[in-house]
């Protein structure tokens, strides 16, 4: 099911053993556009830690109590790699991170996430993947923040269309299916939708994204209502308006 990030902030984080916090952000990334971590606030229990919860250790929300059941218990949270809240999280880091909970790495494979297309396959995988991949053979970090990518600029062909203010998520794959784009200073309370694959490019430097759509495009595109879920109906009559071949063909 198609979920926004924004509301999934505030959740509640709970391990087999008691709660870790809540969900504050998300790091996804920006080759596949898809999100690898949750970033936990843990309050005062591990302060001026980042506190990253990947998906492969997410069981089944309770969506009606705000609620994201965790495999995981509080000591080996508490004991994971640390990393300080203010620092980035290179490729390095990952890897320990993911040597530490005996998971496979989700770059180590031809799938989504390593050898499968959804993290589940790797909490179920084969143990020790993580372990076969040489340090050097590592490559770069390719992670961005949700919470810092919100307010980028978003530039159609011919010009500026508005600005990201959230993004949809897949909850099955937990893929960016879409940006969501406030069109206030252009279209004033409109919103719409942008697949990430009708990106051409992104300036990460200068907070700029390029998309492969005209102006008139998006003026009399299918309008995004927050209010109402993003079902298949929907995105169908969003890739057809579009003439986009559709992702779950």
């Amino acid at each position: 099911m198609l979920r926004s990030a924004k509301d999934l902030n505030g959740y509640v984080l709970k391990a087999t053993d008691d709660e870790i916090g809540r969900c504050k952000d998300f790091l996804f990334d920006d080759e596949e556009w898809t999100v690898r971590y949750m970033v936990a606030d843990t309050g005062k229990w591990l302060p001026g830690r980042k506190v990253l919860i990947s998906p492969i250790s997410l069981g089944e929300p309770d969506w009606t109590s705000r609620v994201f059941p965790i495999t995981l218990n509080k000591e080996q949270v508490e004991n994971a790699p640390s990393l300080s809240e203010d620092a980035p999280v290179s490729r390095q880091y990952e890897a320990r991170w993911f040597k530490y909970y005996r998971y496979p790495y989700y770059w180590g494979g031809d799938g989504l996430w390593g050898p499968g297309v959804e993290p589940a396959g790797l909490a179920a995988g084969e143990r020790g993947f993580a372990e076969t991949v040489e340090e050097e053979d590592l490559g770069d970090s390719h992670l961005r923040s949700v919470d810092e990518v919100a307010g980028y600029h978003i530039q159609a062909t011919d010009g500026e269309i508005g600005h990201v203010e959230d993004f949809i998520l897949d909850d099955l794959n937990w893929t960016l299916r879409y940006v969501v784009v406030d069109t206030r200073n252009w279209l004033p309370g409109r919103k719409v939708l942008v697949a990430p694959v009708w990106v051409d490019s992104v300036d990460w430097a200068k907070e700029k994204a390029i998309v492969d759509l005209t102006r008139e495009d998006v003026k009399n595109s299918p309008e995004y209502d927050p209010a109402a879920p993003v079902n298949r109906e929907y995105e169908a009559r969003l890739y057809d308006f579009y003439g986009r071949p559709k992702y779950w063909k």
